[in-house]
């Protein structure tokens, strides 16, 4: 560094300075000084003309010693480390950034919020990692072609909150996320759950795309001999119920092929935890809730894609189906003597009377137990018992029972059954 007429220069500036006065005195043409310095003879005459208006000043950049117009002054990044380690703890740095514009007015941009909680001591919220190279699979072109779903268990309300496992589907072409549900552990009711939103809201997907859990199909040796003789195990309560629509399982071979909601659950573990502590959100129904419903749509608003293809592949739900008897949990019984179904855990269902005071003494019947935990009874599609038990609290499981015949001819969903097993 050095120095003329009181002002601090560069090295650069110096030899500038040096050149242009060359050229001043007579001593240096304008063609080679512009040489030495690598600059056009137009701009050397500009420079000749501004030191001898304002001397060496005039050689300087315009804004030496003016504020930076991208600075922050002391007090905004002594608001925004305090923010970040106060209401918005835990919240990533393009996640603050958004809030802090949206919420706080504090128009910043990532890169300056990530320097300043970096040299304010605030580390990243989660490590990024080197990602491994795997061959990417391309997106399906429409909507409704292709549904993943899949749960993730983690401390969605903070690490000293309950450990709840978040079950959730999202659409393969657009990436949005359709519809989650909290519960304690990854279930069969929640994939009903999730299965009777979908087709309720949306229509009828031709696929859906999972894990090899035990949950969507069977690992068991066991086979009965009507299985043996169909060729094929009777599905699992969730089978049965993709089935009955017509919905394709996709059955995942490795872990990375479900990349594309592994990514999903990384986000909302990045996004959802913070905003479901910034809500106050204390139970599993109320975060649910929000999930579902303004926090989805800003999610989606920000990563969701529009689909190659405008035409759509939902397909339309047929007229009458009833989505409470399909995404429910099915058994096949027969009924007693007395004219009562009995099942596993002491559950005991009296069938009334039909027609005539007509009687079902050892009459097969399929049992449905509804996602609410009232059961229903039908006899060759005719609804025999439906009961009225208020809404229960506990995860439905799936009761142990022996595997009977395929039922009778008359009913729908046997007939259904019987397309998928072949």
């Amino acid at each position: 560094m050095g120095e003329e007429a009181g002002v601090k220069m560069s090295q650069r500036e110096l030899n500038r300075m040096h050149v242009v006065r060359l050229t001043l005195e007579g001593r240096e043409s304008v063609g080679r000084g512009a040489k030495l310095l690598g600059i056009s003879t137009r701009q050397l005459k500009r420079l000749r003309r501004k030191m001898r208006e304002r001397g060496v000043g005039g050689l300087l950049h315009g804004n030496r010693g003016r504020r930076p117009w991208n600075r922050s002054d002391s007090e905004l990044i002594g608001k925004v480390l305090q923010l970040a380690e106060g209401r918005y703890k835990g919240f990533n740095d393009t996640h603050l950034s958004e809030k802090l514009n949206e919420k706080e007015q504090i128009e910043l941009s990532r890169s300056t919020i990530r320097a300043i909680l970096r040299q304010g001591g605030v580390a990243a919220v989660r490590r990024r990692r080197p990602k491994r190279h795997y061959k990417r699979r391309e997106r399906k072109a429409q909507q409704g072609a292709l549904l993943l779903w899949d749960g993730s268990p983690h401390g969605w309300l903070g690490a000293q909150g309950p450990q709840w496992t978040l079950v959730a589907v999202m659409d393969d072409a657009t990436g949005a996320f359709l519809w989650g549900v909290f519960a304690e552990q990854e279930d069969a009711q929640s994939y009903l759950i999730l299965l009777k939103q979908i087709l309720s809201e949306k229509g009828i997907p031709l696929a859906i795309y999972m894990d090899r859990h035990g949950i969507f199909r069977r690992n068991d040796d066991h086979w009965t001999v009507e299985e043996q003789l169909a060729g094929e195990q009777i599905p699992t309560q969730v089978g049965q119920a993709l089935a009955a629509v017509g919905i394709e399982p996709i059955f995942a071979l490795s872990p990375q092929a479900k990349g594309r909601i592994e990514r999903l659950f990384g986000t909302l573990q990045d996004r959802l935890v913070s905003e479901l502590r910034l809500a106050g959100i204390r139970t599993q129904k109320e975060a649910t809730d929000f999930l579902n419903g303004p926090f989805k749509a800003d999610f989606n608003r920000r990563f969701a894609k529009p689909a190659k293809e405008v035409q759509s592949a939902w397909r339309p739900l047929p007229k009458g189906l009833d989505l409470e008897r399909i995404c429910s949990f099915r058994y096949d019984a027969v009924v007693g003597n007395d004219n009562a179904v009995r099942l596993g855990g002491g559950i005991i269902l009296d069938i009334p009377p039909g027609p005539k005071r007509t009687g079902y003494a050892k009459a097969s019947v399929e049992v449905r137990q509804l996602l609410d935990g009232r059961w229903r009874v039908y006899y060759k599609d005719q609804l025999l018992l439906q009961t009225d038990v208020p809404k229960i609290k506990a995860p439905l499981r799936t009761m142990k029972r022996k595997l009977r015949n395929i039922p009778a001819e008359g009913d729908i969903f046997a007939k259904q059954l019987r397309g998928h097993i072949g």
